[in-house]
């Protein structure tokens, strides 16, 4: 991300709160009436009131001074009102940017949590908002309390406002030269914190292996090594306040010498001493303070911002037109003529590891719209990583994985999270109440809708004895069963056509886990069922042996007779029969 970035960020910021600004720059108006008035009222009670003889006259014009301090003390209050109006939307919007990219980092497939991440996010989108804050006050401070000041000079005498303004011009542009360098060393001191930051949450986070290797020397070098080159890239930008203090002496104080200097040629030409005076005030109350506060915020806290920023949009770029989040953003088309199957798997591979040996070797499956599959096999198998490539939170090493039509690793994980549903073992379920546990996948769900999918799963005794939907759940306080059974009806309620229960029902009783499988197979769509007990493979419709050598797939009354893993698994190999006719008693 370039400066042009930056800018482009910064603008659409600012445009887009037109109003607000609108009314930042007004109240600005009227807080830098002071500054306006200030050397002509002064200059009006020395000329017209003390050196006239009119004492009353000369503090009338500073009582009117008094009353102008006022009103810009009042309108101060107001500034920042308006200050915050235009900053917070746009802290807010860098928020959402940065969660946004960081979940979506970590929850693509192949992605991973980024370290740097919760930094960017506490950090550098605070140092942003205090910096952009901070930018708009001393930006719209220098060009309202210096335009002021030198109007209030082109009042008094034009040829004061030229003498004024020629320094200020001179050390405004010897600061502008340079801030392109102060950029650079900015840039550099927060990419060096940055990968200190990383170097030590990495060294902290393996300190184990660090002291069972030996290698605290390396690593303790290593560190040293990126505190230093911080520390070097700070010692660099402190050097730039020397341009900084050059610009001052120019822009600052030179108008004041010249000023004095020129004060016998300027009376000569009919200047009044009030009129010297008042042009004194406009520059040490006026000018200078404002090139002083334009100058110490630029090359201060505007280093930071655009450096900061222009790190944060090159890690987390903006997407033009992004979605405010609940806007539905529509599931890739689907053929209806040829409708595309609810999962097609082709020769899939996948590993842990180059050199492990594959969990999934040129593995197929295709699943129809409403079919109910059933993944039985030993443990440690590969039932919960075929869960996973399903749900495309693992990529597979070779081989593609489609859901309606769509290739996983090509689908925005916000669309992803619309097509499928994955439930793992380990329920999660957050403090609240209960109805916003149930919406969280369905948020536009109605508390009858939520009524009728407690129903649904055998939920409604654990809603009652909570106290209904509006109750209020503790995690912590509910058994792993409750939490299941949450879950559960939290994913029935979704709208995805698929449906994935990865031993989401071990910890419920065998009843209740009937209940619940069957609520998922009257439900529109399909479901894929990776089985704790052999009772949910004779619920289904077709299963899925896995047994590390050939996957085979069939009916129940099918694998009883080709799959001795199988017929292992349901405790019957000596009788193929039997579990057919428990079956045909079950259907029956």
């Amino acid at each position: 991300m370039s400066r042009v970035g930056v800018r482009r960020a910064t603008w659409r910021a600012l445009r887009s709160r037109r109003r607000q600004l609108a009314g930042l720059c007004g109240w600005s108006m009227v807080e830098s009436l002071p500054a306006l008035l200030s050397g002509y009222l002064v200059a009006r009670a020395v000329d017209e009131g003390f050196l006239a003889g009119h004492l009353f006259d000369g503090l009338a014009w500073l009582g009117a001074l008094a009353v102008a301090v006022l009103v810009g003390a009042a309108a101060t209050g107001r500034t920042y009102r308006s200050l915050g109006a235009v900053v917070e939307p746009f802290r807010d919007e860098l928020v959402d940017q940065v969660v946004r990219g960081a979940l979506g980092d970590a929850t693509r497939a192949g992605g991973r949590p980024d370290s740097a991440a919760l930094a960017r996010l506490t950090h550098q989108v605070e140092i942003v908002r205090d910096t952009f804050a901070g930018l708009l006050m001393v930006t719209r401070g220098f060009l309202f309390s210096a335009g002021a000041a030198l109007l209030g000079l082109l009042a008094l005498a034009p040829v004061v406002a030229a003498l004024a303004a020629a320094p200020l011009v001179v050390g405004l542009a010897v600061f502008l030269a340079a801030l392109p360098a102060m950029v650079a060393l900015q840039r550099v001191y927060v990419r060096a914190g940055e990968q200190l930051g990383q170097s030590a949450a990495a060294a902290l986070a393996g300190h184990r292996d660090v002291l069972a290797c030996g290698a605290q020397a390396r690593v303790t070098a290593d560190l040293e090594g990126q505190v230093a080159a911080q520390a070097a890239a700070e010692r660099a930008l402190a050097r730039m306040a020397a341009i900084r203090s050059l610009s001052l002496g120019i822009g600052g104080w030179s108008p004041l010498v010249v000023l004095l200097s020129a004060t016998p040629w300027l009376v000569q030409r009919g200047l009044t001493a009030g009129a010297v005076l008042g042009a004194l005030i406009y520059v040490s109350t006026g000018l200078q303070p404002a090139l002083h506060t334009l100058v110490q915020g630029l090359g201060g806290g505007g280093l930071r911002y655009a450096v900061t920023l222009e790190n944060l949009l090159g890690v987390y770029p903006a997407v033009e037109g992004r979605r405010r989040p609940g806007s539905a953003t529509p599931p890739p088309p689907v053929d209806t003529d040829h409708r595309a199957p609810a999962v097609e798997v082709r020769a899939v591979t996948f590993g842990y590891g180059p050199r492990a040996r594959p969990v999934l070797r040129n593995f197929s499956l295709t699943l129809r719209d409403g079919d109910h599959l059933a993944v039985v096999g030993p443990s440690g198998v590969g039932k919960s990583t075929l869960a996973a490539l399903l749900a495309g939170l693992v990529p597979p090493q070779a081989g593609t994985v489609r859901l309606a039509g769509a290739t996983v690793a090509g689908v925005e994980p916000t669309v992803l999270a619309r097509m499928r549903v994955l439930v793992p073992q380990e329920a999660y379920v957050f403090s609240g109440c209960l109805a916003d546990n149930l919406r969280y996948l369905r948020p536009d769900a109605d508390d009858p809708t939520l009524e009728a999918a407690l129903d649904a799963v055998g939920a409604r005794p654990l809603a009652t004895r909570l106290g209904g939907l509006a109750a209020p759940v503790t995690p912590a306080l509910l058994s792993a069963g409750e939490r299941q059974l949450i879950a559960a009806t939290r994913a029935w309620l979704a709208p995805a056509p698929l449906v994935i229960l990865d031993e989401a029902t071990c910890h419920l009783d065998p009843a209740l886990e009937a209940v619940v499988e069957g609520a998922f197979g009257k439900r529109p769509g399909s479901l894929v069922v990776i089985a704790h007990r052999i009772s949910s493979a004779l619920r289904a419709r077709r299963v899925l042996v896995l047994d590390g050598a050939e996957p085979v797939l069939g009916t129940h009354e099918e694998l009883m007779v080709r799959s001795a893993t199988y017929r292992l698994l349901v405790g019957c190999w000596d009788d193929p029969a039997t579990p057919a006719r428990a079956v045909s008693a079950r259907r029956g």
